[in-house]
């Protein structure tokens, strides 16, 4: 315990103590403001978007595209965009898969679909097509969902060049390229929403998954810089960062695939990030991921965090090869 009566026969000290004290309850002000802030932020994004759900057609647009749209989060925003009644056009690299996608989507909600086949990781020459396949068509939503991850985690060294390219081409160059086909029209009715799915993995480098985050990262800011660019032309822009979702994408280790509280279905994942377009321009989309992003973002310094994430990424690499043994 701090005995004043002795700091007072050292002025520098008592000052210096002083000073510690005002930094101190300045530093838990900052935090509780914070920590409502988040809250009231929260509660807006994850319950009150619930109660009043906005007709998305009517507020943006008729059409919505999703990209990478035939597997996982994707295939699951196209049906709760259809279930919202809006048409779409999808748009991934396989046939089959897009017309089962396509006829399930028309036999459950009745709304109209487009297929447009395309591989992303083509690059540049595929951009000239899909733009032929959408012209005339008023699109509300642009769903920037399509995204590679490497087959596990790996080291720097492991990662080949079809692998390096296609997070190039298909995590860093598709936002870019699809939003800059899209966004003309947006601008010229002043109405439209962008939806740029990011990760939570962006929010720091992670060991093992290196290029994965650093393609998210990117992702993450071109959104954010967006959304303050067009913030009074009527477009919404949205960015999206998920932690670990039940996707083909976290198939290699049962501990981050298997649904759980933290470890949504793509389906239940889908249907909570749709529901807060409109309500907020960043979120995890899921209330879980929120509260792993608050908790990251406010207590984990960002060097304890990268050693973190480098044994959580070998914990799965083992169970990863145990499994293949078993």
């Amino acid at each position: 315990m701090i005995d004043f009566e002795d700091l007072r026969l050292f002025p520098g000290l008592e000052a210096m103590v002083n000073v510690f004290m005002v930094l101190g309850i300045l530093t838990a002000m900052k935090l509780v403001g914070r920590t409502a802030w988040d809250v009231v932020v929260g509660l807006r994004a994850h319950v009150w978007s619930k109660l009043c759900k906005k007709n998305l057609a009517k507020t943006y647009g008729k059409w919505a595209i999703v990209t990478g749209c035939t597997d996982g989060i994707g295939k699951a925003y196209a049906f709760e965009l259809a279930k919202n009644g809006m048409n779409i056009i999808l748009i991934s690299r396989t046939a089959e898969k897009l017309q089962n996608v396509a006829s399930e989507i028309g036999r459950k909600f009745g709304v109209k679909t487009e297929n447009v086949q395309v591989d992303f990781n083509l690059g540049k020459e595929i951009y000239s097509v899909i733009e032929k396949s959408i012209e005339g068509k008023e699109i509300g939503i642009l769903v920037n969902n399509v995204g590679v991850i490497t087959p596990h985690p790996m080291s720097f060294g492991e990662v080949n060049n079809h692998i390096l390219w296609s997070h190039v081409n298909v995590n860093v160059a598709s936002p870019l390229a699809m939003t800059k086909i899209i966004l003309p029209q947006m601008l010229k009715r002043r109405k439209g929403a962008i939806v740029n799915l990011a990760s939570i993995a962006g929010r720091c480098p992670i060991p093992l998954l290196q290029i994965y985050s650093a393609s998210k990262a990117f992702v993450d800011y071109f959104s954010e810089a967006l959304g303050v660019e067009y913030k009074c032309s009527g477009i919404t822009v949205q960015t999206i960062t998920p932690g670990y979702v039940s996707t083909n994408m976290t198939s290699y280790s049962e501990k981050i695939y298997k649904p759980s509280l933290m470890v949504p279905t793509a389906s239940n994942f889908a249907a909570h990030a749709l529901d807060t377009l409109g309500y907020t321009s960043y979120t995890t989309g899921y209330w879980s991921h929120g509260i792993m992003a608050w908790v990251i973002d406010n207590f984990a310094p960002r060097w304890i965090l990268m050693r973190m994430c480098k044994l959580h990424n070998e914990d799965l690499l083992r169970d990863m090869n145990k499994n293949k043994r078993e």
